[in-house]
């Protein structure tokens, strides 16, 4: 059965950012390929994959607050982040994804009569703890 994303929360553990949350977009993970072509390849390039793992980062999208009492911590040091999503049915404990990052980009609001003001910023994991998803159980 399908997941809605109602119920998830995303909690930054030093600056304490809080803002009601619209949107958390899926974190993105690379991993470059390695050309290993050589003169006596045939066909096709032939690739190999690298070591190591870009740790990834995602966007969200928050109500803009004109009172908050912590400011998207743009110039804040790493600090530990998770998303932690809804309980599933049958389940006593909530998946997470949490890491080492920081806030890479943060954009302030549009404004518009009739619109609430919304703004979005990038969170960059640092690689240096996580990220490491942890299903639910």
């Amino acid at each position: 059965m399908a997941d809605t994303g109602n119920g998830t929360t995303l909690t930054f553990g030093t600056t304490g950012f809080t803002a009601n949350i619209y949107n958390i977009s899926g974190a993105t993970f690379d991993r470059e390929a390695l050309e290993t072509t050589h003169l006596g390849t045939t066909a096709f390039k032939e690739y190999i994959p690298d070591d190591l793992v870009e740790p990834g980062e995602f966007e969200i999208e928050f109500e803009w607050n004109q009172s908050f009492s912590t400011f998207p911590p743009i110039s804040s040091a790493a600090e530990t982040i998770t998303v932690t999503y809804p309980l599933r049915s049958g389940e006593t404990t909530n998946a997470t994804l949490a890491g080492t990052g920081f806030v890479s980009s943060s954009t302030g609001p549009n404004v518009a009569n009739g619109e609430i003001m919304r703004g979005t910023a990038t969170v960059k994991f640092d690689g240096g703890t996580g990220p490491t998803y942890t299903a639910g159980s």
